[in-house]
């Protein structure tokens, strides 16, 4: 009966997950076939969102991935785009980065009422050059400064208090983040980038209003499997708890 009533936040809607900006592949069990892993919908494993899919289904949306780069016509049927951590070299041989024109199709598709969801990670693992060019369009940029550096299971090290960011967080109080890259918000007149989590007056998330739209902004991949499933972290984490806020804030007006 809750999931009956949560249902229809997300009826109607789309959730896109960008595979083209991040394509990392790996050898699948077919020989000669490799496949995409790492922030995918479909894998089980620690990198995947698989957990993080059904939420956003059982609030009543639709979940796809977007295996191309962006266009008005592949983002027109979106309510949500999400783009996690673009490959570098160091991840693919080939990395698609985002261009100018990418850049401006989705600032575009956000002005116009778009759900846009940036997810990073920190500097040694992903590609932010490119990325910056389109998160200053919102007022954000991810810097080079990563914290929550967390030494092997002192779990504590990658705490972020939750409740500055009570707008989003409506349940969630307290998250494991770790290795995150900080945020630089830019407070130009046009768009706004709000801090929206501070933590040791460094800023770990981000909103923006553009237009119709809105954009989330994380230093981190974050909701994948293995910091969701509850079988690693303590229990005092309320991750699970954290996207499932996130999505409705997402899906919501």
């Amino acid at each position: 009966m809750e999931i009956a009533a949560e249902n229809a936040l997300g009826q109607g809607k789309t959730v896109g997950l960008d595979y083209y900006f991040n394509h990392e592949t790996r050898k699948s069990p077919l020989p000669g076939e490799p496949e995409q892993w790492h922030y995918t919908w479909e894998e089980r494993t620690h990198g995947g969102f698989w957990l993080w899919g059904p939420q956003l289904r059982e609030l009543g949306a639709k979940t796809v991935s977007v295996p191309a780069a962006p266009t008005a016509a592949s983002l027109k049927p979106l309510s949500v785009y999400i783009i996690v951590d673009p490959d570098s070299r160091k991840e693919s041989p080939k990395p698609n980065y985002i261009q100018p024109a990418d850049s401006k199709v989705i600032t575009e598709w956000v002005r116009g009422g778009g759900t846009l969801v940036l997810l990073a990670n920190d500097t040694a693992n992903c590609e932010t050059k490119y990325f910056n060019e389109l998160t200053k369009n919102f007022g954000v940029q991810f810097t080079n400064q990563s914290v929550n550096m967390v030494q092997g299971s002192q779990f504590e090290q990658g705490k972020v208090d939750l409740t500055s960011g009570s707008v989003v967080f409506k349940n969630a109080k307290t998250a494991y983040v770790k290795e995150l890259a900080v945020l630089s918000a830019r407070p130009p007149a046009r768009p706004p980038a709000r801090p929206l989590v501070v933590n040791n007056d460094k800023i770990i998330m981000t909103t923006a209003r553009l237009g119709k739209g809105k954009v989330f902004i994380l230093g981190d991949p974050w909701l994948y499997n293995e910091y969701t499933d509850g079988r690693k972290i303590p229990a005092s984490f309320e991750d699970f708890q954290a996207g499932k806020d996130l999505a409705a804030w997402l899906l919501g007006k």
